[in-house]
């Protein structure tokens, strides 16, 4: 005779949790972008240092540089996005507490009780969110893959620029949830 376990009751809504991603094609376009400018960048201090040298570009040599402005970016970007598929960062904000992971990150939970002080620093893409705990033995670290979390001092780091919706609609719900702390 098969005997089913009660499961334990959940306090609170279920469907509360406010989700937050850092959508893939966010983070492709993003990544295109600074390998294209960062790439245009070494390509033309190397044609100009060729000629300092006296060795003047041909024809086909700018066609070879141009072909690599269009293809080297879009690779990088490709395999950028292939390696961090499924680690991209996340924020689940709910009735239970804040749940958060950095790119390539173990995930952390702590819940609403926990958290001291939340706040933005940075701005546009380069936005993060910085989580600070009132009790360290409060946070839980997910097990699996991933590096440790981002720590600076006593604070958790989320890099949320890229997160969808926006870093301002993030701080408003953290705000709703703990109007305080914010």
């Amino acid at each position: 005779m098969a005997t089913v376990a009660q499961a334990e009751p959940v306090i609170g809504p279920v469907d509360d949790t406010a989700i937050f991603v850092q959508p893939r094609g966010m983070v492709f376009v993003t990544m295109l972008w600074v390998i294209a400018i960062v790439w245009a960048v070494c390509r033309g201090l190397y044609v100009l240092i060729l000629m300092a040298f006296g060795i003047h570009p041909t024809a086909a040599d700018i066609v070879a540089v141009a072909e690599s402005l269009l293809v080297v970016p879009t690779v990088g970007a490709g395999v950028c996005i292939l390696v961090a598929w499924q680690r991209l960062g996340w924020l689940h904000s709910s009735v239970h507490g804040l749940k958060f992971a950095a790119t390539g990150r173990k995930a952390v939970g702590l819940p609403w009780s926990a958290v001291a002080a939340v706040a933005l620093r940075h701005r546009g893409v380069f936005t993060e969110l910085v989580v600070t705990p009132s009790a360290p033995n409060a946070v839980t670290v997910a097990p699996g893959p991933g590096r440790r979390p981002r720590i600076s001092g006593d604070s958790y780091i989320v890099d949320v620029g890229l997160m969808s919706p926006g870093p301002a609609v993030l701080l408003t719900e953290l705000h709703r949830r703990i109007p305080n702390k914010v």
